[in-house]
């Protein structure tokens, strides 16, 4: 059985992992990319809240939660900017 110090030393990991992919992602070319890019960002906030808590890390708790709300920003931008490109499409 993994102890709670391994768990968030796992949880550690697949944050940096999480957010490595996703600036990947959020600086590709093709749309559906980035799309992925913010979902993953919002995961890697996630995670890296899931661990700052117990660490009494509160400052990238709080960086954690304002980023999250950035990348959600992002998503309903991206998502804004899609619904107008495809009525303009429609229209022609």
């Amino acid at each position: 059985m993994y102890s709670l110090e391994d768990l968030l030393n796992i949880i550690q990991w697949l944050a940096m992992v999480t957010t490595i992919t996703a600036t990947w992602y959020v600086a590709a070319e093709r749309k559906d990319n980035r799309n992925w890019g913010f979902w993953l960002f919002l995961l890697s906030n996630l995670l890296w809240f899931i661990w700052a808590i117990p660490n009494r890390a509160w400052a990238l708790a709080t960086m954690q939660v304002i980023l999250a709300g950035m990348n959600i920003r992002g998503v309903k931008k991206s998502e804004l900017k899609q619904a107008k490109k495809s009525k303009k499409v429609n229209a022609k």
